[in-house]
């Protein structure tokens, strides 16, 4: 019998286990049936929290994160199994019982009158989506699809489609749907209406489509969507404020299938493109086109969410270490809900002190959740309530001060990136103090 049978269900992950508690996992491995057949070395339990721990250390081996969470019990840490039998006690997990778990944490963090939270009474939010590179095997090239030449050979490495809905105060995941480059991203946003219900939801110009209008507003949320120019260009009526009023269709055989109303705003920031904003919000005396149009800037905040998973939590153009699909996705589910966590942590911290999260550094918080899981801080509540005090007492360290506006250049660091390849002569330059934005709104008057 392997020394870690009987053991190995005592192990914890630090910080995290505040939320994943062992009775909430316990729980959500009941209610999708996963039980362990026989006692093992590495049970259900143990394998959430390890799948977790992968997650939390994302560029450490199946024997390091074996090695962090296990430190503190010399039973254990004598005898680590091999990586083969890691793997297969994750495929019988499975990523169904990682995604419940991530479902059973979700959802808002902000209190209310949190500044950067709310408006008009409105939780904000927004979607975005974002890609994790897998690793370049046949059946994830199958499943997420990837990018291809010319000749149809394939480029870089299978992706990842992750959309999330995130609450902009606090960068908090509400909600997530995973899918792969084949995936549309209008189809993975639409069931995140469920989550935002009440809500004022702002996305990007990718999501402009009937179908995700019609659930987000059918769910009771509302809606702020940058359009491209060639969406909504007619007016069907003018409004008092100079936006009007227009329709966006959605096709179906060649034959108008739906049509919906939406309102225009459109607006320039110190003079330069005109940017047209949807919403579905048409009353101009409760809903200003001046207070919309900076409130779209907001978005930004879902973009910080993901780079903090992508570049932070995951490491800087790190791969997926999941060879199978199911595996990916169970991957990635942790992933979510590690970020959650972590998420949870900073508005602790930010709530005692009476400070914006903004101003608590991730980075920080992510090294700190960490040595929990070195010290053992989780295994009793008295040593976990004493980690986070101790934590939330070195605001000097965790405060780094209000946050500058964002003015670096968006352009290409890596190949086949979204973005524009710098102009002839173009020099770096570093992200530097600004000017507050100028926005002048474009109005259309009969």
């Amino acid at each position: 019998m392997h020394p870690w049978v009987g053991l190995s269900d005592q192990v914890r992950l630090g910080v995290v286990t505040r939320w994943v508690t062992p009775e909430l996992v316990d729980e959500v491995l009941a209610q999708r049936g996963v039980r362990d057949k026989k006692p093992g070395a590495l049970p259900a339990r143990f394998m959430v929290y390890f799948t977790l721990g992968l997650a939390l250390f994302h560029q450490d081996s199946y024997d390091d994160v074996a090695e962090h969470l296990v430190c503190g019990v010399p039973e254990l840490s004598g005898s680590i199994p091999n990586k083969s039998s890691f793997t297969r006690a994750r495929g019988r997990l499975g990523p169904e019982a990682m995604e419940a778990v991530f479902r059973e944490l979700a959802g808002p963090l902000a209190p209310d009158g949190l500044d950067g939270s709310f408006w008009r009474g409105k939780r904000l939010a927004a979607v975005d989506g974002f890609y994790l590179d897998a690793p370049d095997t046949a059946a994830n090239r199958a499943a997420f699809g990837g990018q291809v030449a010319q000749d149809g050979s394939p480029l870089a490495f299978p992706q990842v489609r992750v959309v999330t809905l995130t609450e902009i105060g606090t960068h908090a995941v509400l909600d997530a749907r995973v899918g792969g480059l084949v995936d549309s991203e209008q189809d993975l946003a639409a069931p995140l209406a469920v989550a935002a219900a009440g809500m004022l939801v702002i996305m990007d110009r990718g999501f402009v489509g009937v179908g995700v209008w019609r659930a987000f507003t059918g769910a009771g949320a509302h809606v702020l969507i940058r359009a491209k120019t060639n969406n909504a260009r007619t007016p069907i009526a003018h409004l008092p404020d100079g936006t009007y009023l227009a329709e966006i269709s959605q096709w179906t055989g060649g034959r108008k299938s739906h049509t919906v109303t939406v309102r225009v705003i459109e607006y320039q920031v110190d003079g330069g493109e005109t940017v047209r904003l949807l919403t579905d919000l048409l009353d101009p005396d409760q809903a200003p086109a001046a207070e919309l149009a900076a409130l779209y800037h907001e978005r930004w905040e879902a973009e910080l969410s993901n780079r903090q998973l992508k570049t932070f939590q995951r490491g800087p153009q790190q791969v997926l270490r999941s060879a199978e699909p199911v595996l990916v996705r169970q991957e990635v589910w942790a992933h979510l809900t590690v970020h959650h966590c972590l998420s949870a942590v900073i508005v602790d911290i930010a709530g005692r002190h009476r400070l914006d999260p903004d101003r608590i550094s991730f980075v920080k918080v992510l090294k700190a959740v960490r040595r929990s899981v070195f010290q053992q801080a989780a295994s009793t509540p008295r040593k976990l309530a004493k980690f986070l005090a101790a934590l939330s007492a070195k605001l000097r360290k965790l405060d780094i001060g209000p946050r500058r506006d964002r003015e670096a250049d968006r352009l290409v660091k890596r190949f086949k990136l979204k973005y524009a390849d710098p102009q002839k002569g173009w020099t770096r330059r570093p992200t530097r103090r600004v000017q507050p934005k100028t926005i002048t709104l474009a109005s259309r008057l009969v």
